[in-house]
């Protein structure tokens, strides 16, 4: 319980909700224990042949008890729906506040964090963990509350009818807890091993599905049909165990219910020989017994709820008291001009040990356009990552207008950035809204949306869908080509206006003819602002102002297109090892 003390908090802002709940588990309570009252008193005066003298009295007998009936089993509904609207609410209200706290804490946590972690695990944190302890928060505390209210009240009059009969009637639930709790259990424990594997038999399914192409390509049908069928019948075998522990739960509740039934019967008729109690406290009892029976049942169910709850909680707390190795340290105003210095800049990746960069010092002049090139895994990304602080590097500073990165307004500065990813990303959303998602505020005009689109050379494959701008792309952009979702991409990066483009590779899927219009359209975009390159292609950045070669985390050569030709080194090798690739 210790890990879910954390929930306190929410108790506390939901306090009014939270005791009007418990008043309204007492009042529903207490008129649902005056109807076993009331009907033992009835009993009680015709046992005694008080109550009917003649068919009129009992007629008015019968009216009078069943409206009173009526009217406690009203009355009792009616403050169970108020209990149920207040702390089930609450709870509802509790897992909106913890899922945006959980979210809010995703968006905190910086870029190392996501390389260290599972996207699925991440998941369950806001989806199957705080589902948990919403159970706990709105059945677990309502029917814990429910049965303590109610036996405190049924004992009492039960005490007041007769202590022995009381004993004898209560010693099967204890052991009917004790039985629900096992079941529970196993039902726990064989309900995760379906959970399991309806998550591997779903991702299976998703993963053909987006990769159905492959699938067919490749004629894999079949092995993938296996792979489903087997998983499916794994699904079926553990789903048919749970239903058969299911059945036992029900017949394991009546059986007690019965056994107690059978005792307040049997004992009551032996004490009502010495009128020690009268048929209609015998009466009373059954109608009691079946009262507790399932809030005693219920123990078991909520113990497990309690446990399912508080393992999912520390996961919860464990992930909430992470802090993020990157901050924002300032608040300030910054204004972005455009200079950027390297100085001596080292970096070493803490989750592989691998040293990415080496001693890298350059430098880029505002309005300056500078090029990165390298071979896969030499460190060009690596440079974009330490630019736009996703990563500080092991040794070494970046200086932004003359001033450590580490001091400036993060936030600020990665506003007045545009940066088109290696990686792109496109949302399940219109291509305006995918575009529109680089401005701060949404009040961009349909010619500020084409002129990106054309600068980008994707308006005219925008427009040829039925719906242009407006059509909805299907997840990651998957009824876009590699091209065209490049496109997008950079359209997205220009249409903020920024003062430091950043190109991360995002010409690797267009052709020579797209690269050079769009490079072309981005020429006066360039010649603006500062902006860094990164490409493993000659033909991207040969008209940069200067071109530093990365090789193993190193800077190894640095000067224009042509000096580097020049030099006949990694650069004159890389130019025209891609030549002849072109010839070819």
């Amino acid at each position: 319980m210790k890990s879910l003390s954390y929930l306190n908090k929410y108790f506390v802002k939901y306090k009014w909700r939270f005791l009007l709940g418990i008043v309204f588990i007492a009042v529903s309570n207490y008129f649902g224990v005056q109807m076993p009252l009331y009907l033992k008193t009835t009993i009680d005066d015709l046992m005694k042949g008080n109550a009917v003298t003649n068919v009129e009295s009992a007629l008015l007998l019968s009216l009078k008890l069943g409206g009173l009936y009526m009217f406690f089993s009203l009355c009792s509904g009616f403050f169970l729906f108020l209990m149920r609207q207040t702390i089930i609410v609450m709870s509802r209200l509790i897992e909106y506040d913890l899922k945006n706290e959980i979210f809010d804490q995703y968006q905190k946590l910086d870029f190392l964090f996501y390389k260290k972690n599972k996207t699925g695990d991440l998941m369950n944190r806001i989806s199957e963990d705080v589902g948990q302890v919403r159970m706990y928060l709105g059945p677990g505390i309502m029917y814990t509350l429910n049965l303590i209210v109610l036996f405190i009240l049924v004992i009492l009059e039960m005490v007041k009818i007769s202590p022995t009969l009381t004993l004898y009637v209560l010693l099967p639930l204890p052991f009917m807890s004790f039985m629900i709790y096992k079941v529970s259990s196993k039902m726990n424990q064989l309900s995760r091993e379906v959970q399991k594997e309806q998550s591997l038999m779903s991702t299976l399914v998703q993963e053909t599905f987006s990769g159905i192409r492959v699938v067919k390509a490749y004629s894999k049908e079949k092995e993938v049909h296996h792979k489903f069928t087997s998983s499916s019948n794994s699904y079926k075998k553990k789903s048919m165990a749970l239903i058969i522990v299911n059945a036992l739960f029900m017949p394991t509740i009546v059986f007690l219910i019965g056994l107690s039934t059978i005792l307040t019967i049997y004992i009551g008729g032996l004490k009502s020989y010495d009128h020690s109690i009268s048929l209609g406290g015998i009466l009373a009892f059954i109608f009691f017994v079946n009262k507790l029976t399932w809030p005693f049942a219920s123990i078991g169910w909520v113990t497990s709820i309690i446990q399912r709850a508080s393992a999912s909680q520390t996961r919860i707390n464990e992930f909430l008291s992470l802090q993020p190795q990157i901050t924002n340290p300032s608040k300030e105003s910054f204004k972005l001009h455009g200079e950027i210095e390297f100085d001596n800049v080292s970096l070493t990746y803490e989750n592989s040990g691998i040293e990415a960069l080496q001693n890298i010092s350059f430098k880029i002049y505002e309005g300056e356009t500078l090029a990165v090139i390298g071979k896969t895994g030499s460190g060009k990304s690596s440079i974009i990552h330490l630019l736009m602080r996703q990563l500080d590097p092991t040794n070494g500073q970046i200086l932004i207008d003359g001033q450590p990165l580490t001091r400036l307004n993060l936030d600020e500065f990665r506003e007045q950035s545009g940066i088109v990813t290696q990686d792109v990303f496109l949302f399940s959303d219109t291509i305006s809204n995918n575009i529109k998602f680089g401005m701060k505020y949404n009040s961009t005009s349909q010619d500020e949306l084409e002129k990106a689109a054309k600068q980008a050379h994707v308006h005219h494959n925008i427009i040829e869908f039925p719906d242009g701008y407006e059509t909805i792309l299907g997840e990651r952009g998957v009824n876009l080509s590699g091209g065209q979702k490049q496109r997008v991409s950079i359209a997205r990066a220009l249409i903020r206006n920024p003062k430091l483009l950043i190109l991360d590779d995002c010409l690797s899927a267009v052709d020579t003819e797209t690269e050079e219009i769009i490079l072309e359209n981005l020429k006066d975009k360039i010649i603006r602002r500062t902006s860094l390159i990164v490409s493993h292609r000659i033909s991207t950045i040969r008209n940069a102002d200067r071109i530093i070669v990365i090789d193993e985390g190193k800077l190894i050569e640095e000067g224009t297109h042509e000096e580097l030709l020049s030099k006949n080194g990694t650069y004159y090798e890389m130019y025209m090892r891609q030549l002849n690739e072109e010839n070819d």
